[in-house]
């Protein structure tokens, strides 16, 4: 909170020098998805992900402070009722490997000036595997973002972002399982160009992680997430309609090395090993928002 705060100062101290139009902005809406797929990766099947955020809005959208809840939860799949027994992990935890989804809750916070943008968010998933609970508390996780949109400039969402987590369950095993902080980051740039007329908007996303991370189950720096996505929307008086598609290739392969300490614990938390080393997946969504 007290991140928050500090954030939501700076934001009124520019925006109060620049003598700028202060306005009231939020958003609120869900998502229904095929499938959750985040940076590339497969997160669990059909979803349900609501989101709302409030702030405010100065120099036509230029300046922006935003503060929200993201969250997500899946369906019960048959698919991943395996029928497997139960195990218990290097901390004497037992560990369901029938149980694939869990709900995640994100709370976040950005501020925006000419299109830099710095932020936090931080992810919560009620259930969390316990095995990565040797650093800090399992199953959450606060990552800082950087980043930048060429928009103003150019007419079109040109932009990359780096995020880094710096507190929270992400940690490196050497072969005696010693855990050390891995601080996962994840460098994304993408392009977004909107057919105005059609209402259609395209995106290509390029994502990789720099160094070698559990968060993105890579041993050195890798290309992890190549996406596509077409969406179009529909507005109408009090609600808009996003219809999207998404496709998305991670070159990397999601576990690529079997000699890692935690491979196999991994696997038996999901109970399928193709979740994790599929290189191809996709969603289908449609999002309304008030």
């Amino acid at each position: 909170m007290k991140k928050v705060l500090v954030l939501s100062a700076a934001m009124m101290a520019v925006v109060m020098s620049a003598k700028a139009e202060v306005e009231f902005a939020y958003d609120a809406g869900f998502e229904a998805v095929s499938a959750y797929i985040w940076r590339g990766q497969y997160n669990g099947g059909l979803s349900f992900q609501p989101d709302v955020e409030v702030g405010f809005n100065a120099n036509n959208e230029a300046i922006k402070f935003r503060f929200g809840a993201w969250g997500s939860v899946g369906a019960s799949d048959w698919k991943f009722k395996k029928g497997l027994p139960s195990y218990i992990d290097l901390d004497g935890n037992e560990i369901n490997p029938n149980t694939y989804f869990v709900p995640e809750l994100d709370v976040f916070g950005n501020f925006t000036f000419y299109g830099a943008t710095v932020g936090f968010t931080h992810y919560y998933y009620f259930g969390g595997n316990p095995f990565f609970s040797k650093l800090e508390e399992a199953g959450s996780q606060t990552e800082i973002q950087a980043g930048y949109s060429f928009e103003h400039f150019f007419g079109q969402n040109a932009y990359f972002n780096w995020y880094t987590v710096v507190a929270g369950s992400d940690a490196n095993y050497d072969d005696e399982l010693n855990a050390t902080r891995a601080w996962s980051s994840y460098l994304e740039v993408g392009y977004d160009y909107t057919f105005e007329d059609l209402g259609l908007t395209l995106g290509a996303v390029v994502g990789m992680s720099p160094w070698k991370s559990p968060l993105y189950s890579n041993s050195k720096f890798a290309v992890t997430n190549i996406s596509l996505k077409v969406n179009k929307e529909w507005e109408f008086d009090a609600v808009t309609l996003d219809l999207f598609a998404q496709g998305s290739l991670n070159p990397d392969g999601l576990v690529g090395d079997k000699n890692d300490p935690y491979y196999n614990v991994i696997l038996n938390t999901a109970g399928d090993e193709k979740l994790y080393i599929q290189r191809l997946n996709g969603t289908i969504g449609l999002g309304v928002w008030f």
